[in-house]
């Protein structure tokens, strides 16, 4: 593996915890009549003057893309839809950044109408790339470790954006804020599993081989099988 190569897992990494604490700091510095538990972090996002928050998306945004190029490269199984909705995830977040949404109350225009579209696309994709990587990751025998954990937090992000969907909808945005707050936590678990893998993987190349060795994991609809 080249030192290019290796360079990935660490920029996706310092990105995704640079990102998080950004997001958190965020949340100090919007209006304080602001609830959190019924405002998005988009609508956050807006009423941010020093702009942490949108800073905090486009900087995820780069480092997932950094973490694609890295699993490309090292010959992760992500080939085809998997990385085709990372590439998604990556993308939409950085429109969104780039493109706020308008502030609580106001009417909808046409960039807070782009803002919605990407966001529903990047809450989409990275639970529904990480549905296909499970079984792929279970049967290669480097990332066999980490199969279980990407499984349940990809699960974790299936229930949060069924629970978006209800809340945004039929539930009046009642606690849209915890809701949306709960699915990007596991959505950037999912990331992190990922990239922290990645990275022993490039540094150890001996836990790929003491992956390999591993037993078959048992993929969650396998289970299921099993026991109809």
């Amino acid at each position: 593996m080249t030192a290019v190569q290796r360079l990935y897992p660490l920029i996706a990494c310092a990105s995704i915890l640079i990102s998080v604490v950004a997001v958190v700091v965020g949340q100090f510095g919007p209006d304080p009549y602001l609830d959190p538990l019924n405002v998005t972090v988009s609508e956050y996002a807006v009423s941010d003057r020093g702009g942490v928050t949108e800073v905090a998306m486009a900087v995820l945004g780069i480092g997932s893309l950094a973490l694609l190029a890295g699993l490309r490269s090292s010959g992760a199984p992500v080939r085809g839809m998997p990385e085709w909705l990372l590439g998604v995830w990556s993308g939409a977040l950085v429109v969104a950044a780039l493109v706020p949404t308008t502030p609580l109350g106001a009417d909808l225009d046409l960039a807070a109408q782009v803002h919605r579209y990407v966001s529903v696309a990047a809450f989409v994709s990275l639970p529904a790339a990480g549905a296909l990587l499970v079984p792929r990751l279970g049967s290669d025998g480097r990332w066999r470790p980490v199969a279980r954990v990407v499984e349940w937090v990809t699960l974790a992000g299936g229930f949060g954006l069924l629970a978006i969907t209800y809340v945004a909808m039929p539930g009046d945005r009642v606690l849209i804020g915890l809701v949306e707050r709960l699915l990007l936590a596991a959505e950037v678990s999912l990331l992190a599993v990922l990239a922290v893998w990645l990275t022993r993987l490039a540094w150890r190349p001996s836990a790929g081989q003491a992956g390999a060795r591993s037993g078959n994991f048992p993929a969650y609809h396998e289970i299921i099988a099993s026991r109809s």
